[in-house]
């Protein structure tokens, strides 16, 4: 947690991007009975800004970035490096608002997205949009987390 406000803004933030990157793990069945580990940066839109600028050269802030880890021979019984999902407050807290949701199922919404980036999910076709849209609505189901993706569905509050 790099910005103290996430405490504030989502109590038990915590514990909520835990549960929901347990959650896409689990239900991607990508990874079944293996041992991964991944990080989770709370973040501003300032970070995100500059990290979208440097990697994916778009000098605009984003809710979410995902960086899957590198290729590496791991050692026998380590856990698999997955990578790092950065969130923006700013940027999360502004599209809660908008979309009337709770910051809280919001943010469980961006590290599903975040958490499938890294097991290989993308959107850049319609195609696959439609598969990962399907899987992140899937796992938020799971969470008690309404279809982000209805329009003006309604959330409620997830309890970390």
């Amino acid at each position: 947690i790099t910005r103290p406000e996430w405490r504030r803004m989502v109590p038990g933030v915590r514990a909520l991007c835990r549960r929901a990157a347990r959650s896409a793990l689990a239900a991607s069945g990508r990874l079944p009975g293996t041992a991964c580990e991944l990080a989770i940066v709370l973040s501003d839109d300032a970070t995100l800004r500059r990290l979208n600028q440097a990697f994916r050269d778009q000098d605009m802030a984003t809710n979410v970035l995902a960086f899957p880890a590198l290729d590496a021979v791991r050692p026998v019984g380590a856990p698999m490096q997955m990578g790092d999902v950065v969130l923006a407050l700013e940027t999360i807290l502004a599209e809660a608002q908008s979309q009337a949701k709770t910051p809280a199922a919001h943010v469980a919404h961006m590290v599903v997205h975040g958490v499938l980036h890294l097991l290989g999910f993308d959107h850049g076709t319609a195609r696959e949009a439609r598969r990962m849209e399907a899987a992140e609505i899937g796992v938020l189901a799971g969470l008690a987390i309404a279809d982000p993706y209805r329009e003006s569905a309604p959330s409620a509050p997830m309890r970390p």
